[in-house]
């Protein structure tokens, strides 16, 4: 598709508050439409903060369109396997074979640091003319006669046809119009990008994403940079937190948590970050998310805890699906015709709510699932040995097209109950799988 140039005088057709992915991926793709679109960041630059991203499928499939998915390619990784292992022995639980994935959904699942797929997106936009602009604090939005406007902490105010509202987890407007709280999971993460010079020696996996469960923590590696650099992510729950303690998630917590984890992830917790952390947030799902003139986009809209690796993607298939309806709003009306933004936004909601809930709602699933410890550790080891990866029901049902109508949202899969597993003949069957003398830990 060949990208409109957008006019680059004049009132914007489009305000998006928050310059993070969501909002520089939701610029560009109205910008490609035509639109004047105007980036408002409250940061004095833009720019990201964090280590490394997981790119699935449905996400790529969205870069290759945008013509961005070789160049993220280029920067990042394109991992061979997803593994999962239990984070105290170390064995294998499940394998998924990331080239298989891609021949079935049709596009690669990736890894990126955060700040190069951010990097793309910025200048994505600015190519394509958006207004970007630095050190505005919104602190007010409002609707009006055809439109929105917003008010910034220096008294001034803008206004748009719409105004999209892309600033986060702790959203402003979504404070305004819902008025709901964020959701502690007790849970905190450290995070580290290290040369991959450095963890050679530790027994890692390059060229596989890696998770380790255990009870009450997670600890994921895999490579970013073309290779060169080394993500890893350690998440636990915090006693203080439970406690009701302000000052939660603290280094003494961190070590406290991994001890008794394998050699690997032993090794790998030195390493991270002890000069910041992030609290792990999100928020109970919502039905609506337009408000007149006014939208929620990305975390404001739906904010997930991590365990699926869809947050950043969610983000951008939002801008996407808001673009391509109104590309084909315009295609079905006059030519020349402004955009009928009332029934845009009303197809983005019809379509991004339910998928985005079922996300929340996973994640939280599926980070109790990966913190069990005792009977129901060793009940999910047996499930997650049993399953087949060929079968895909676990995928296809997030990985495959983004939906721009709800009757075109696949099946969800459907729940193993733990109380199924055999784990007896789990346990025995992997300790036949492994020759006499050879650590259990260490065999794959």
């Amino acid at each position: 598709m060949t990208p409109a140039t957008p006019p680059t005088e004049g009132r914007p057709d489009v305000i998006i508050v928050g310059g993070g992915i969501g909002g520089l991926s939701t610029a560009s793709a109205l910008a490609r439409e035509g639109l004047r679109v105007r980036v408002l960041e409250r940061a004095p630059e833009f720019g990201e903060v964090g280590a490394g991203l997981q790119i699935a499928p449905n996400c790529t499939r969205i870069l290759d369109e945008y013509g961005l998915l070789d160049e993220a390619k280029e920067l990042g990784v394109v991992p061979e396997n997803m593994v999962m292992r239990d984070a105290l022995d170390s064995r294998e639980l499940i394998r998924l074979d990331l080239g298989e994935l891609e021949r079935r959904y049709g596009f690669p699942y990736m890894v990126i640091h955060r700040s190069d797929l951010h990097g793309l997106f910025l200048r994505a936009c600015r190519e394509a003319g958006v207004d970007l602009v630095t050190d505005q604090t919104v602190v007010d939005y409002e609707n009006t006669d055809g439109g929105a406007r917003i008010t910034l902490a220096d008294g001034h105010t803008e206004e748009a046809p719409l105004v999209i509202a892309a600033d986060g987890l702790r959203s402003v407007a979504r404070q305004k119009l819902v008025g709901d709280d964020v959701v502690s999971s007790d849970y905190v993460a450290y995070r580290a990008a290290v040369p991959i010079d450095e963890v050679r020696d530790n027994g890692i996996a390059e060229k596989d994403v890696t998770v380790y469960v255990g009870p009450r923590c997670h600890f994921v590696q895999y490579a970013l940079r073309g290779g060169d650099m080394f993500n890893q992510v350690a998440v636990f729950q915090s006693p203080k937190a439970l406690a009701g303690k302000d000052d939660w998630g603290t280094p003494d917590e961190l070590d406290a948590a991994f001890e008794g984890t394998c050699e690997t992830v032993g090794k790998g917790i030195p390493l991270m970050w002890r000069d910041r952390w992030w609290q792990m947030m999100d928020r109970d799902p919502i039905d609506t998310w337009v408000h007149g003139r006014i939208v929620l986009l990305g975390d404001a809209a739906h904010p997930p805890l991590q365990y699926m690796a869809q947050g950043a993607i969610m983000a951008i298939e939002d801008g996407w699906v808001l673009a391509r309806h109104v590309s084909r709003l315009r295609a079905e009306g006059a030519a020349g015709s402004a955009v009928d933004w009332d029934a845009a936004l009303a197809a983005y909601e019809a379509v991004r709510v339910e998928h985005c809930r079922r996300i929340l709602t996973t994640a939280r699933a599926w980070g109790e699932l990966w913190h069990l410890d005792g009977t129901e550790r060793l009940q999910r080891n047996a499930i997650m040995r049993g399953i087949d990866p060929a079968e895909y029901a676990f995928t296809d049902w997030v990985y495959g097209p983004t939906a721009l109508f709800p009757d075109e949202e696949p099946p969800m899969f459907r729940p193993i109950p733990l109380a199924s597993a055999d784990v007896e003949q789990s346990e025995t069957a992997v300790s036949d799988a492994v020759p006499e003398g050879v650590d259990a830990g260490a065999a794959r």
